[in-house]
């Protein structure tokens, strides 16, 4: 069934490879229209999974796209479980409120249950669009704009002056990039909501077209290193600046990580230090991260606190076991959910921080909540009350 000049909903199908390029140019569309390098067209291409991402159809033209690509996502407790990485989302504007999304998220839950993953997590470029569809907002992070003529690094731990610091190339694949790969895969068991990437993943992080650098250099980045082992890196460009009363440039921080707090703490002196600059950019960082209690005055950071993962479980009693607890628990939900129906109803739930069982009861409830609460809560972050 297509969409109709009625108006009526479309059935999602999924994706075939050679519609892959109109389905792309459906989703770029829905993003502005810019288009984008024949490199990064590329390279979402080899990432797509065909069999995970879902178009609809209006006669020859894609009106409406989602995929769902295969991650682990660290949960309290370390444990590492299946969850489906929902993205690529767009509807045309010629096909609103004509029930496309939600067509395309019915299916998408339907499939990610099959498929035996309990949860679906996105991060959103609009965060209002999916709470309708169970959606939590289960962590937030850090964007910053340090004012660095006027604020100071103290307090640096022990350690800092034994990194050593190098330039390299960032697109060096077997160098640099298989390297820095190999230290953000070693901090994913470390933090709840951290996801496992499949590999060809580590490649979106060195794209650099000209169109997005917005006035600033191509990328740099730089390696941190101890005893012969690389312990950080920091991906970054510099834009210049210049006022009457003398340069004003930014250093923009890409993406970076650190195996422990020495090293952060030297690739933060290396970015705080740049000449003809005042002012280091930083966003996505966590809300528990160390930079914040090194900084002579937090004012001056302009610390922005914003939205990042949103968690779905898509299986209740498999989600909730999956993970541990720091206290012991024994608790009945009372779960709402109209659109997954099946997690509806009561759950026993009882564990520590050695394990955890959920299952089907009907004991009276302690506790009353929507599913996008339970994912809210999920990561631990976000406390029930």
């Amino acid at each position: 069934m297509t969409t109709d000049t009625a108006g009526s909903a479309a059935t999602p199908r999924v994706l075939r490879q050679d519609d892959w390029d109109k389905w792309y140019d459906t989703l770029i569309r829905g993003f502005g229209g810019v288009p984008e390098s024949a490199e990064e067209r590329e390279l979402w291409n080899s990432l797509t999974e065909f069999d995970r991402s879902l178009g609809v159809w209006d006669g020859d033209d894609c009106v409406g796209t989602a995929g769902a690509f295969r991650f682990r996502l660290t949960v309290p407790g370390g444990a590492s479980v299946p969850a489906a990485g929902v993205t690529m989302v767009s509807v045309a504007a010629t096909h609103r409120r004509r029930g496309v999304l939600t067509s395309m998220m019915r299916r998408q839950l339907d499939d990610v249950r099959a498929w035996g993953e309990p949860l679906a997590v996105l991060t959103a470029s609009e965060p209002a669009i999916y709470g309708r569809f169970g959606y939590g907002i289960a962590a937030f992070h850090l964007n910053a704009g340090i004012d660095t003529s006027r604020v100071r690094l103290s307090s640096l731990p022990a350690g800092t002056d034994e990194v050593r610091l190098r330039y390299v190339v960032p697109a060096d694949v077997v160098d640099v990039v298989d390297v820095c790969e190999a230290v953000y895969a070693r901090l994913v068991p470390s933090r709840p909501g951290m996801l496992a990437r499949q590999p060809g993943w580590e490649r979106l992080g060195v794209l650099d077209p000209e169109s997005d650098r917005d006035g600033a250099s191509p990328l740099q980045c730089v390696l941190a290193e101890r005893d012969g082992e690389t312990v950080g890196y920091a991906r970054y460009r510099v834009k210049p600046g210049w006022e009457p009363a003398g340069p004003n440039g930014s250093v923009i921080v890409e993406n970076s990580a650190a195996l422990d707090p020495a090293a952060d703490a030297a690739m933060l002196r290396f970015l705080f230090g740049f000449d003809l600059t005042s002012t280091l950019v930083m966003r996505g960082r966590p809300v528990d991260d160390a930079w914040q209690h090194l900084v002579s005055d937090i004012r001056r950071c302009q610390p922005r606190l914003r939205d990042s993962l949103h968690v779905r479980l898509v299986d209740v009693g498999a989600a909730l076991e999956a993970r541990t607890y720091q206290a012991p628990v024994d608790v009945v939900f009372e779960v709402e959910d109209a659109f997954c129906p099946w997690n509806a109803g009561r759950w026993r739930l009882s564990g520590d921080a050695k394990g955890a069982s959920c299952a089907r009861t009907a004991d009276a409830a302690d506790v009353a909540l929507s599913v996008r609460e339970l994912g809210a809560a999920y990561l631990g972050g976000v406390s029930l009350g």
